[in-house]
């Protein structure tokens, strides 16, 4: 739905990331995580250049996943997926950063299991 995406990104506009941030050596493991209708839940990672977070979640429902971040009123999305179930990937910095992983639920709500991991960058 287009009109939930843009409200999606003006409230991703308004606000920063509401967890605290995941550091290398607190890899996070989440399960059973309950998510509401139209529901988000954000966990963010500070990532310098080169860094990599390594993701993967399961959903008992679809639901709207991203990597996000924020350059001024800007919200850049370099990982989206749409009505997903699971993921898994790992989305590696070109800048310093805090990126946020968000995840929206749809009408049904949703339970999700998610796993991030920081990896540093090679010094």
């Amino acid at each position: 739905m287009r009109t939930g995406r843009s409200l999606c990104v003006a409230a991703l506009a308004l606000c920063g990331c509401a967890a605290p941030l995941i550091t290398a050596n607190t890899p996070r493991t989440v399960r059973a995580h309950p998510l509401p209708s139209y529901q988000i839940h954000e966990e963010c990672v500070k990532l310098n250049p080169g860094d990599r977070v390594e993701y993967g979640f399961e959903s008992t429902e679809p639901l709207d996943f991203n990597v996000h971040y924020h350059v001024g009123s800007a919200v850049v999305m370099p990982v989206v997926r749409e009505k997903s179930q699971g993921d898994a990937g790992m989305y590696a910095a070109r800048i310093a950063h805090d990126y946020c992983l968000m995840w929206e639920a749809g009408p049904a709500g949703a339970t999700i299991d998610y796993r991030i991991r920081v990896k540093p960058g090679e010094s």
